[in-house]
């Protein structure tokens, strides 16, 4: 038992143990490919990039900048570089999303404002 304690400690210091752990380490560590998110971004990127161009454009380029890196990063194996890129790409076309809903929002607005004002003039005009 003393001799095999031994021998194991032994096997422990040696640099054989080093490379093992490693090569183990190494090994959990690889990233799998991020093939969802990277399906997840594009498809939020396709979807505010309809009406939302216009409207929001800054946060549509962003979107689409990062989403072309990430797949960039993609394509040469760099799995974790990618998969923060297309979050961040999701998030920009959510964002641009957001912003076109509210420009359209603050647009209709400014329509019921305006014929509201068309109507009390209306009724100021009226005879009494």
């Amino acid at each position: 038992m003393n001799r095999a304690a031994a021998n194991l400690r032994s096997w422990l210091r040696s640099p054989a143990w080093a490379a093992a752990a490693v090569v183990l380490v190494s090994a959990c560590a690889s990233t799998e490919p991020p093939k969802e998110q990277m399906a997840v971004a594009k498809a939020a990127v396709e979807r505010a990039s309809g009406t939302n161009a216009a409207e929001a454009p800054v946060e549509l380029a962003s979107a689409r900048d990062k989403m072309a890196r990430a797949q960039i990063a993609y394509a040469n194996k760099d799995y974790a570089f990618a998969k923060q890129l297309a979050e961040q790409a999701e998030a920009e076309a959510n964002l641009a999303e957001a912003q076109a809903r509210s420009v359209r929002a603050n647009r209709a607005l400014a329509e019921v404002r305006e014929s509201i004002r068309a109507l009390r003039a209306e009724i100021a005009r009226a005879p009494s």
